[in-house]
């Protein structure tokens, strides 16, 4: 899909969270060629009427898209969004063609792996680490998911990465997106902490667009701030 096919990309934005995913497929997709709208989850900016009309499960990334025919697409889910991105611009090699082949089924396995069951626990232990209202955080449910990522994920990643610098093989794809951010995500957690992953975090780090997507991570606290009553308004 050429580039002519849009006539605008606008993302709605939070530092360092799922939607850095989104900015950082569209700044290998696109460069500069879209609006990024921020949205302050820590104040409840996603509970205003007029975005929860846009996104009713109030969080990020929310991707507006405006195509050459007028319509608009609004997604709401950050694989979809990578996913589609790669696939809408080939030319930029972020994918495997579509088709029945091995690569392309391996590509869409670990960029949903990543999406589900690995975000899955890393968000379980941040919620109970840092999000939730403390009387309502489980010990329990951090260390279960803790030990499942280090003894069930961990091992799975850096066998790959054993094998190849990337997590697919030799060359970059939109499913390094997903488990770079998992990978950084975990290491903030202390986690994923070989040297495998090091290298591999590094590797991306190199990359302008993962630059680019992550430029406002300094901005970001784990824990959003409570009202005078001990609860939040973000709750994830």
């Amino acid at each position: 899909m050429p580039r002519s096919d849009f006539r605008s990309i606008r993302l709605y934005h939070f530092p360092a969270s799922r939607s850095a995913r989104a900015k950082w497929a569209l700044h290998e997709t696109v460069g500069d060629a879209f609006e990024t709208l921020p949205l302050d989850l820590y104040a409840g900016a996603q509970y205003a009427p007029e975005y929860l009309a846009k996104n009713p499960n109030h969080n990020v990334p929310l991707l507006e898209i405006e195509f050459a025919d007028g319509r608009t697409m609004r997604m709401i889910e950050s694989a979809a969004m990578v996913s589609f991105l790669a696939d809408a611009f080939p030319e930029k090699n972020l994918a495997p063609a579509p088709g029945p082949s091995a690569a392309r089924a391996d590509y869409l396995q670990m960029l949903h792996f990543a999406a589900s069951p690995v975000d899955m626990m890393l968000w379980q232990i941040r919620i109970h680490e840092h999000v939730l209202p403390k009387d309502e955080r489980d010990a329990r449910t951090i260390a279960r998911y803790r030990g499942k990522f280090e003894k069930e994920i961990e091992p799975q990643l850096a066998a790959r990465l054993e094998k190849s610098p990337f997590i697919c093989g030799a060359a970059f794809t939109a499913a390094d997106i997903m488990i770079g951010h998992n990978v950084g995500w975990a290491r903030g957690y202390g986690m994923c902490r070989q040297d495998v992953f090091k290298t591999y975090q590094s590797r991306l780090a190199a990359r302008p667009a993962f630059r680019a997507a992550f430029a406002d991570a300094g901005a970001f606290k784990p824990e959003p701030p409570q009202r005078p009553d001990g609860r939040t308004l973000f709750n994830g």
